[in-house]
């Protein structure tokens, strides 16, 4: 590990965490899958390709740092399916498809979950290792939320052989994430980000139609996934930085829901004990800022008002005008500035080139030190 580097997060300036994949990477991970390659090659590939994507990162001023998740196929399948018999459908129709600016649509995920949530070894804590001897910035690790397996599958699809009472299950992961983050703790990892993206959608009457067709509540799964991320957090090792990332899908620029935080806000602010949250806030799709009243005064919405689904560019002067705005809603040292969500949910990324990716990211860091000079 780097010795005395600056850990003091979020930013003013933060991204969610992945990155746009160089082709190469791509056509690699493709290639593992065929069988073409086997998992060292694959693996050594990913290593050129961090290295430089880590360059990247300093050499647009970033002082956090990922590794764009590029070992991952997507961004929570390199967690889960290392502690579960998992079974994936990535495109099934469950009445939350995904839908482009064009109006056409894909299928969301749907898992199966066929055999005990089973935490065995650290997951994450030599990929940090790995970025945190490339760079003097704060490494930042980001995993899928707790309650995300619940929310693409439900209580239907987690096999009730192996689980006959849920609060087992719900244990189980808690036991997982908790045991993942004190190994990241020994690693010397101190900011890590849970992208818990259900809690964002259930202000979608869409998404709330769904959940109710499969015998779920909203409003009920809204108190429980805010329960076991903070039964999660409540372990978390003392000198750990915990963000919790919230988006409406984010797939090949696709998205899954629309809706603002009003439903959620005040459960999400002043009951989940995260330290900041990454709020996406790029279209209208979001809401408003209102929301952001109910934000407590020693915690930090790292607002995401620059797209990671375009191309086109924004100007410094709307992303300051939308920070001032959402500045009459809570305190402007509250507030920092991000992409709404990664450039690449899963290993294709975005319809988005390498130097739009660039572009957006100096915006970033351009703007934040010109709203914050001081930070």
């Amino acid at each position: 590990m780097t010795d005395q580097k600056p850990i003091n997060p979020p930013f003013r300036a933060e991204h969610i965490g992945s990155l746009l994949r160089p082709q190469e990477l791509i056509d690699a991970r493709l290639d593992w899958q065929a069988g073409d390659i086997d998992a060292e090659e694959l693996h050594e590939l990913e290593d050129l390709a961090i290295r430089d994507v880590v360059r990247l990162q300093e050499d647009v001023g970033l002082e956090v740092i990922t590794d764009g998740e590029f070992r991952r196929g997507t961004y929570f399948s390199h967690f889960f399916e290392k502690i579960g018999g998992l079974e994936f459908d990535r495109n099934a129709e469950q009445g939350w498809d995904y839908t482009n600016a064009s109006g056409e649509t894909v299928g969301a995920a749907r898992v199966r979950i066929a055999s005990r949530v089973n935490w065995t070894r650290p997951i994450n804590d030599e990929d940090f290792t790995f970025i945190d001897e490339l760079t003097s910035q704060t490494v930042k690790m980001t995993l899928p939320g707790p309650a995300v397996l619940h929310f693409f599958g439900g209580a239907g699809n987690i096999s009730k052989v192996v689980y006959d009472n849920l609060d087992l299950f719900w244990d189980d992961i808690v036991e997982a994430y908790i045991n993942e983050l004190a190994a990241l703790d020994d690693a010397g990892c101190e900011y890590v980000q849970l992208d818990e993206t259900a809690l964002a959608k259930f202000s979608d009457p869409k998404i709330q139609a769904a959940l109710e067709a499969r015998g779920d509540d909203w409003k009920k799964l809204l108190k429980l996934y805010a329960g076991v991320l903070n039964r999660v957090i409540a372990e978390k090792p003392a000198n750990m930085r915990i963000g919790v990332h919230l988006c409406r899908g984010n797939k090949q620029s696709y998205w899954q829901a629309e809706g603002g935080y009003d439903l959620v806000a005040d459960t999400l602010f002043n009951e989940v004990n995260a330290d900041c949250y990454f709020l996406e806030y790029d279209t209208p799709r979001a809401g408003d800022f209102s929301p952001l009243k109910y934000l407590p005064k020693n915690k930090t919405a790292v607002l995401g008002l620059v797209s990671t689904k375009t191309p086109e560019l924004e100007t410094k002067d709307e992303l300051k005008k939308r920070i001032e705005e959402a500045s009459a809603f809570t305190d402007i040292d509250n507030l920092g500035l991000s992409p709404q969500c990664g450039f690449a949910s899963d290993h294709h990324g975005n319809e988005l080139t390498l130097d739009d990716q660039i572009a957006k990211l100096q915006l970033v860091v351009e703007t934040a030190a010109e709203i914050w000079p001081s930070s």
